[in-house]
């Protein structure tokens, strides 16, 4: 096989990686306050090696919350820096307090941080943001908080 055509499979499956994770953390059950729960999806965007951050990748993810969607507890490897496309998300982090971000807004989680809440801060309106990962090589991006 050619090497161009592995490093593409090698990163398409480093993302199929990163999307079965996703699907594993789940939804978790409506809040308080929410009569039902929609499902967060996440589509992949690109993932490159840093050539000057030997060992290190960076990921660029799209995340889409409908109205009333609850992403699970849950926690990245590496670092992510989230900025919001579309509508409203509330997030909250270990030892931070839950905030609603808008549009053109953005929000960093430090590594081993836990993501405690991540939902549509609307009942009405879609919310969508791009997450933006660098962490090791092969690394599963997204892990259910234990």
């Amino acid at each position: 096989m050619h090497p161009s055509l592995m490093r593409r499979l090698g990163r398409r499956l480093a993302l199929t990686g990163f999307l079965a994770a996703v699907i594993a953390v789940g939804v978790v059950p409506p809040s308080q306050g929410h009569a039902q729960s929609a499902q967060v999806t996440v589509q992949p965007v690109t993932s490159q090696k840093l050539p000057d951050l030997p060992g290190k990748s960076i990921t660029l993810v799209r995340v889409s919350f409908p109205p009333k969607a609850v992403s699970p507890a849950h926690r990245h490897a590496g670092t992510v820096t989230a900025y919001v496309l579309s509508g409203s998300i509330r997030s909250q982090i270990t030892g931070g307090e839950a905030k609603v971000y808008r549009a053109g807004e953005s929000f960093f989680e430090p590594p081993g941080a836990t993501h405690l809440v991540a939902e549509n801060a609307s009942s009405t309106e879609p919310a969508e943001l791009l997450a933006v990962f660098v962490a090791d090589d092969g690394a599963v991006l997204t892990s259910e908080a234990h």
